[in-house]
């Protein structure tokens, strides 16, 4: 199963679309010959990247200033969508951020916030645009989980907890979905070269950000990106991006929690705690 041909009324929303791995996607469709639907808060970004787009590759590109943390702001998508008269055929729900640090610590305002756009975002957007797709009975739906789903993280507990239940509920919708002619594809990539975890504020007990605690595993976000796309137009139900992740993800799930729990608080507790 491959992606929808690009059709001049069908469009491809991105969210998280001002930077990272979300502008990379958006750059990768656009020169598939996708329109785009660009959703984030900094509008600025969003339409340079628009202008940018639109005139290299000549597609339309319209945007969406949101915070996807707000029910009623979420809630407006799709009027706006239906003004610029085009459908939705490929949605990537990467919108996102991560808290990091003890929990018992933590801001709760921050942590309920990282909830509602890393799951609650991702669940509303899919249930508004997956039953078109599968009328249409084409579509694709990609994803961004990440590796710390695969696993409780020690310090990183709201947000592991969060990609998990991306990927659980993306590889469900994969096998739900798959004889309706639409994919649904989970991107989970490891340290990815972005400001992600430097928006963060936290240190490893390494002294350095998780994204460069672990050598050998870090990728760009074009590499992330580009295995996100060829993924989801492959069908494919999990991507794991960078062989070293992969086969570290691999043996992982051969450790007891009882192990590796310990070894992942360690390694995960941040700079200057004891």
């Amino acid at each position: 199963m491959s992606l929808p041909k690009p059709t001049p009324s069908s469009a491809a929303l991105v969210t998280g679309a001002s930077a990272g791995i979300g502008s990379e996607i958006a750059k990768l469709l656009a020169a598939r010959r996708h329109n785009l639907v660009l959703v984030a808060r900094r509008k600025e970004r969003l339409d340079a990247l628009a202008d940018e787009l639109g005139e290299e590759h000549g597609v339309r590109v319209e945007t969406i200033a949101c915070d996807l943390g707000k029910a009623a702001a979420r809630g407006r998508i799709p009027g706006r969508i239906d003004e610029f008269g085009l459908d939705v055929e490929i949605l990537v729900n990467n919108a996102g951020f991560a808290t990091g640090g003890p929990f018992y610590e933590a801001d709760l305002d921050r942590e309920l916030e990282q909830v509602r756009v890393l799951v609650e975002a991702v669940v509303v957007l899919t249930r508004m645009f997956a039953p078109a797709m599968v009328e249409r009975g084409r579509g694709g739906i990609l994803n961004i989980a990440s590796t710390a789903g695969m696993q409780p993280m020690p310090y990183s507990a709201g947000y592991s907890a969060a990609k998990a239940y991306v990927l659980t509920f993306s590889e469900a919708l994969h096998q739900e979905m798959r004889g309706h002619g639409v994919t649904v594809t989970a991107l989970a990539p490891g340290p990815v070269e972005t400001d992600f975890w430097q928006i963060a504020g936290w240190e490893t007990t390494s002294g350095k950000s998780f994204e460069r605690a672990v050598p050998g595993t870090l990728i760009s976000s074009e590499h992330a990106a580009r295995a996100g796309v060829e993924g989801l137009d492959h069908g494919e139900r999990v991507v794991v991006p960078g062989l070293p992740m992969r086969v570290g993800m691999l043996a992982s799930r051969y450790i007891p929690h009882a192990l590796k729990l310990p070894a992942l608080e360690r390694f995960m507790r941040p700079s200057g705690d004891k």
